[in-house]
């Protein structure tokens, strides 16, 4: 399956009171305002709803979050974290937002200078690696 990310309307809703349990890959736009149990992999934008949760990392162009991500956050072009949100997990982005009141653990990486943020990202991802792996032992 190839990833588009030419359109901007919502191509995939997850609404209120909905459950996934396991890993979605999605193609395009999605909104979310149920529950994940797993990691989320889209081409294009998300946005999590207030009244969203996930449990699992999130891989998108770019993110919208106002509810809870337990897991890393990987958006290329941008993160915006609302004044209801709540992310524990690292950050890796070009660029972050964060409203007041947002609760926030872990790493952050935003680097606007798309080589650069590749090289770090590839070092952070790297020691993250080696973190997991002595912690296990």
């Amino acid at each position: 399956m190839a990833f588009r990310s030419d359109d901007i309307s919502i191509n995939t809703l997850v609404g209120n009171g909905s459950f996934i349990q396991g890993n979605l890959k999605v193609n395009g736009f999605i909104r979310i305002d149920g529950d994940i149990d797993g990691d989320l992999e889209t081409d294009g934008a998300v946005i999590i709803s207030e009244r969203a949760r996930i449990r699992g990392n999130l891989t998108a162009k770019s993110a919208v979050i106002g509810g809870i991500v337990l897991g890393d956050v990987k958006a290329k072009e941008g993160v915006k974290l609302l004044s209801s949100s709540a992310v524990i997990g690292n950050i890796i982005t070009r660029k972050v937002q964060m409203e007041d009141k947002v609760v926030f653990h872990g790493h952050c990486i935003s680097i606007e200078d798309e080589s650069k943020f590749e090289e770090e990202t590839a070092k952070f991802l790297q020691a993250k690696v080696i973190r997991d792996k002595a912690a296990i032992i």
